[in-house]
This record gives structure tokens, sequence and C-alpha cells, in this order.
């Protein structure tokens, strides 16, 4: 897909978003979700996505979704650093296919990082645990400010 085009509502976020598949949420407002992403590129990875916006990407996103996703980010990048101890965090943004976004629905990731665990590929990582992403998604939660 470019960086332009028609939303898709069949894309998967828009299906965990109206509650046609399952997600493991770690905190949800209003207008944001974030939840952990099943293909994880690290422990505790966690993707945060608007629930109120159809932007399919950072050139289509309102700026106040924008900022309220900001500073979701920001938020649960504190709590999974709390929760986790990891050395480094890595927050990121894909846009359009040649950009290496997967799902065309706007999302951020916050991927904790150890200096001695490699990390796994972008939309390459294979399936987790269920239980181990619940607990994960407990944790960071636990850690919220």
């Amino acid at each position: 897909m470019s960086l332009t085009g028609a939303y898709d509502p069949d894309n998967v976020f828009a299906k965990i978003l109206r509650g046609d598949l399952p997600c493991v949420k770690v905190w949800e407002d209003d207008r944001v979700l974030a939840f952990m992403d099943v293909f994880p590129q690290s422990e505790g990875h966690v993707l945060l996505v608007s629930k109120v916006s159809t932007a399919r990407n950072l050139l289509e996103v309102e700026p106040a979704v924008l900022a309220e996703l900001a500073e979701g980010v920001r938020r649960t990048a504190r709590a999974a650093a709390r929760a986790l101890t990891p050395d480094g965090i890595s927050v990121m943004q894909y846009n359009g296919d040649a950009g290496g976004q997967t799902v065309f629905h706007l999302h951020f990731h916050v991927v904790p990082r150890w200096a001695d665990r490699a990390l796994k590929g972008h939309g390459h990582a294979p399936m987790a645990d269920a239980e181990t992403l619940k607990a994960l998604a407990g944790r960071i939660a636990a850690a919220m400010d």
C-alpha cells in the first residue's frame, strides 16, 4: 500500500477496536488503546492505536489525535521501563508499505530493548504465547502512572 488511499475498515486493528478480534490490552481510555503485539520484536512490545481516527498513517492523522497518541506512547514507555527495566526503549512508527508499515491504521510501537538481546525483525517475529503476553501486559499496566 502506498502513502495515500482509502481506509480499510477491515484491517486487523479496526477489527480489534470493534471487538471482532481479541487482543491483550495493557490499558485504554476513550480515545487510545494500548495492547501487546502478538508478533513481538522484543519482550514487552506494545502497540498503540487511536480509537477515534481512521488515519492510515502519520501523514493523515489529525493533530489532536497525534498528541493523544504521543502522550499514550510516553506513558506506556515509562511504564514498560519501570516494569521490565530494559536497557533502552525504541519507539517506532512506519508509513506506507515501502516504509515498513504492515497494518494501515496509524499505530506506534513501544519496544523495550536489552543490550544483550537481538531485536527480532518487524513483521518477522514468531507469534508469542498468549499467557506470556497477558503476564507482561499486567506488569506494564501495574506500572502505569
